[in-house]
């Protein structure tokens, strides 16, 4: 009998994946998919843990002549069975980078640590200065990235231009840009209060890596949310945008029912509807019944149904703003969390200096972000309607536990929110929580449960 392959949890290295033979699914198409659309700079938008940062290091470890002659890490996967797609791995200089953990609390700590984050990228390119490679200001340069206990914003913005670059004249071949979580760093100024000073640092960095450089051969970014073009995509006029709406590499993050029902049957699970009540309802491009990865992984590893991907402590921002909100997206959020659809405007470009207090900027970073799901539209551009709803159980799930931080907060005053359900006639006020004597409701139906599932924690 063939042993299960190990599920591991937590990979988003794919060397380490294939090298410890766990669990995958294969997404190599992604490597011939998007190299033949022959986009010089992408940017493709999904969800928090939906494979962005896995697949970008297989673009890596494909692309990258750091991985010269390492066809076994493919060996067995679709890719490897294209002739010409074995003869084009490991031949590119790649720049791979992440901004996923750009969190500070301060203008001038983002600044130290992207300078940080640029240290660390330059220090793997060391050879050349042990080499001579370099001309006498270029050795200047490198050494002060290097050594700067901070860099300045000038050095940031063309730090990617400059290795590029570098390694141009190195290798005698163009390079390809991997920066993966470009817009973590772009929440993280939103909520603490520095976003114009982050704006023009971004957009710098961005101008000159990907517009203003003839030493690069392809680039992709990867996000959650398409920040609006005014905001720092303004000076890049060959960007290709693929959202949760386009069709471009519609299946190659997040896993169809058709690998999610396979993955099932080889572990030896058989409810296969409880799970699609819990963890599917994504929709990309034209594809219906995308799963969320990271519950499914965690699914077939334990073996329980629970909010494994809506947990509340990465959702800084959408607290934030449904928290902050006014009456109206009170009751539309109680409307949605029992079940029920919410009509209204949106615009997939992200303008976070309309966010606060404005329902459909915050819709739509919510539909961005996986939270909220697209069951129809009608008319066009401006006057486009969408009629959107929660995504699924586990979804409701995270929502539910969300409002109950709100009014457990021992400093909270939510007299408005809880005037503004009960103006919208809300049916299952339930009781008063003796512990911490604030009136507490439950958003759910029992209809909206899962099949199976005993009634919700009520709060």
């Amino acid at each position: 009998m063939e042993l299960k392959r190990t599920v591991g949890i937590g990979y988003q290295d794919f060397e380490d994946l294939v090298r410890d033979e766990t669990f995958y699914i294969d997404k190599t198409r992604f490597i011939k998919e998007w190299w033949e659309s022959k986009d010089r700079v992408t940017l493709i938008t999904r969800p928090r843990r939906f494979g962005k940062t896995l697949n970008m290091s297989m673009l890596n470890c494909f692309f990258s002549n750091k991985y010269e002659n390492r066809g076994d890490l493919f060996d067995g996967l679709s890719i490897w069975d294209d002739e010409e797609y074995r003869k084009l791995q490991g031949t590119y200089p790649v720049i791979f980078l992440s901004f996923a953990n750009i969190k500070a609390s301060s203008f001038k700590a983002v600044n130290h640590e992207i300078g940080q984050v640029i240290k660390n990228l330059y220090g793997e390119y060391f050879f050349l200065m042990e080499e001579g490679f370099l001309k006498k200001g270029e050795t200047a340069f490198f050494e002060r990235i290097l050594e700067a206990d901070g860099l300045n914003e000038s050095d940031i913005s063309f730090s990617l231009y400059q290795l590029s670059m570098f390694l141009y004249q190195y290798y005698g071949k163009k390079v390809i840009i991997l920066l993966d979580e470009y817009d973590t760093p772009m929440q993280e100024a939103y909520l603490q209060g520095y976003w114009e000073d982050m704006v023009q640092l971004i957009r710098g960095m961005l101008n000159s890596a990907f517009k203003t450089n003839p030493y690069l051969e392809r680039a992709i970014l990867t996000g959650i949310t398409r920040v609006s073009k005014e905001s720092i995509f303004s000076d890049l006029n060959n960007l290709n945008v693929v959202t949760t709406t386009s069709d471009e590499y519609a299946d190659c993050f997040g896993f169809t029912e058709e690998e999610v029902f396979a993955a099932m049957d080889e572990y030896g699970y058989e409810n296969k509807q409880e799970v699609k009540d819990w963890y599917d309802g994504f929709v990309f491009g034209k594809i219906p019944d995308i799963y969320n990865p990271w519950s499914i992984i965690n699914f077939l590893a334990k073996g329980k149904y629970e909010p494994y991907w809506a947990n509340t402590s990465e959702n800084g921002l959408v607290n934030h703003l449904l928290q902050s909100g006014n009456r109206k997206l009170k009751n539309q959020l109680e409307d949605l969390i029992r079940g029920g659809t919410v009509t209204t405007r949106m615009d997939e470009q992200i303008v976070f200096s309309r966010l606060a207090g404005n329902a459909e900027a915050i819709w739509s970073l919510l539909v961005a972000s996986g939270y909220l799901k697209i069951l129809s539209y009608k008319g066009y551009g401006i006057s486009r309607f969408y009629e959107i709803k929660l995504t699924n159980y586990e979804v409701m799930q995270m929502f539910q536990g969300m409002i109950r931080e709100w009014f457990l907060h021992p400093d909270a005053n939510y007299s408005e929110f809880v005037d503004a359900l009960l103006a919208g006639n809300l049916r299952a006020m339930n009781r008063y929580m003796n512990d911490v004597a604030l009136t507490t409701f439950s958003f759910f139906d029992t209809g909206n449960r899962p099949s199976g599932q005993t009634e919700p924690e009520r709060f």
